[in-house]
């Protein structure tokens, strides 16, 4: 009661220093105006119950704002902290740990302004301390440790079950992976990536180290300062541990867990012939007297490894019931591990003429795709020849000699013994129709 007087005795004197003065100041200025109703007004100020009304008024608003204030902090309430860290204390080096959540939910309840504070100040961490506990299964409280001790509080989760594995280390070998790597500019190449080392420590608990197949480092294309031809120096080379379906395993310990790495661009380029494929046969009684090119040549770029291979750029064109001179736009199609080519469209220009046949006698037959193990014999002399019936205009077929005829049979797949083997012949010149006049030959295979 005291305490209730002496608020109320000071809350008086405060409105009537700041609110009561001040008002009574501006209605006698006020009254000063207005010389006719000053008076008047004078007098009513002047009685001491006019005033002490007044006062009373203000002091019942000021309490019930005051009032309303104090209840409403004076409420119990609660809030939720979501997804609060758990640090948990043990030892790194010996212990792996499993089962332990890394966050947790906190109910705070209590008054209002106490949650207030409590939500201002820092929140202490939860700490589960683990230091004293042997490798096993454990059920261990996760406690919060409240700033205010005038604060209830529940944490959801509160009960862990936890497993202490011995943590064991392993070596295993570093392999590469590009990502992103159509950011790449088409015509440069990732020849080689240099590292330091290749090794690198594995550590965690035992059954999950035995899921590990491979650690990886990701040398990503984007974040290459430049692309040019030349040696770039890449930082911070991120490891991840996969296991046999390609998922990175957690909960595994990658040292070191980053490294740096050198990549050596190149720009591999070969200028191949571009060679026209015909489709199909022109009309009866014609034949194709010239096929031109807008571009004879193109420069492919890809690896060194796919160059190596390629001979020419083919590019098809459909000739089939063709009757008169035409000409094609056509785009080519990169070969498989082609990234850019200097040329992407090309205008095909056919010419046709009278069709006239030639035969060439005396071929000798290759043979291709045998295993290095055996040996080819044909059955008989005309078993090893055969002769080819060449189509085309006169001017063309009468220029071809029996060496620029090259009969051959596919043995992929063939073993010993006796087989008849159909006779095919290369497409030397695209103009050309060839047609073997033996279709079929023996042959006896034999090992070496």
């Amino acid at each position: 009661m005291r305490w209730i007087s002496n608020f109320f005795r000071n809350l008086w004197k405060l409105i009537d220093k700041k609110i009561v003065v001040p008002i009574t100041k501006l209605i006698l200025y006020v009254t000063e105006q207005f010389e006719k109703s000053g008076k008047r007004v004078e007098k009513w100020l002047s009685k001491s119950t006019t005033l002490l009304f007044i006062s009373l008024f203000l002091a019942i608003v000021m309490f019930i704002i005051v009032d309303q204030k104090v209840l409403l902090f004076s409420e119990n309430s609660a809030e939720v902290l979501k997804k609060q860290p758990v640090n948990v204390i043990y030892n790194e080096e010996a212990y792996v740990i499993e089962g332990l959540p890394s966050t947790v939910d906190v109910t705070l309840i209590g008054r209002k302004a106490d949650l207030y504070f409590a939500k201002q100040s820092p929140s202490n961490d939860i700490n589960v301390d683990l230091s004293g506990l042997k490798p096993g299964t454990h059920k261990v409280n996760i406690k919060y440790n409240q700033v205010l001790p005038s604060i209830d509080y529940k944490v959801n989760p509160s009960v862990a079950t936890v497993i202490i594995y011995p943590k064991v280390s392993e070596t295993r070998t570093l392999t590469l992976d590009v990502l992103n790597q159509d950011s790449l500019d088409s015509k440069l190449v990732i020849k080689d990536i240099n590292i330091d080392s290749d090794k690198v420590v594995i550590k965690g608990a035992e059954h999950v180290l035995s899921n590990v197949a491979t650690v990886k480092g990701l040398v990503d294309v984007k974040k290459l300062v430049t692309q040019e031809v030349g040696t770039i120096e890449l930082k911070d080379v991120m490891l991840k541990a996969y296991d046999d379906n390609g998922n990175v395993v957690k909960n595994v310990e990658i040292v070191p867990n980053k490294i740096d790495a050198e990549v050596e661009i190149t720009s591999p380029s070969k200028e191949l012939p571009i060679k026209v494929i015909p489709k199909g046969d022109v009309s009866f009684g014609k034949a194709i007297k010239s096929i031109e090119l807008s571009d004879t040549k193109v420069t492919v770029y890809g690896s060194e490894e796919v160059l190596a291979d390629l001979k020419s750029v083919p590019v098809e064109v459909d000739v089939k019931d063709l009757k008169e001179d035409r000409e094609y736009k056509l785009s080519l199609k990169k070969p498989v591990g082609v990234n850019a080519m200097s040329v992407n469209n090309v205008t095909v220009g056919i010419t046709l003429g009278d069709s006239v046949d030639k035969e060439i006698s005396g071929i000798n037959i290759e043979y291709r795709n045998l295993n290095d193990n055996y040996a080819v014999q044909g059955i008989s002399q005309e078993d090893t020849r055969v002769s080819v019936i060449v189509k085309g205009v006169s001017t063309v077929i009468n220029s071809i000699r029996t060496e620029d005829v090259v009969a051959y049979l596919d043995l992929k797949g063939y073993g010993e013994g006796e087989h008849e083997v159909a006779v095919e012949v290369d497409q030397t010149d695209s103009r050309v129709q060839y047609v073997p006049k033996t279709k079929k030959v023996k042959i006896r295979i034999v090992r070496k």
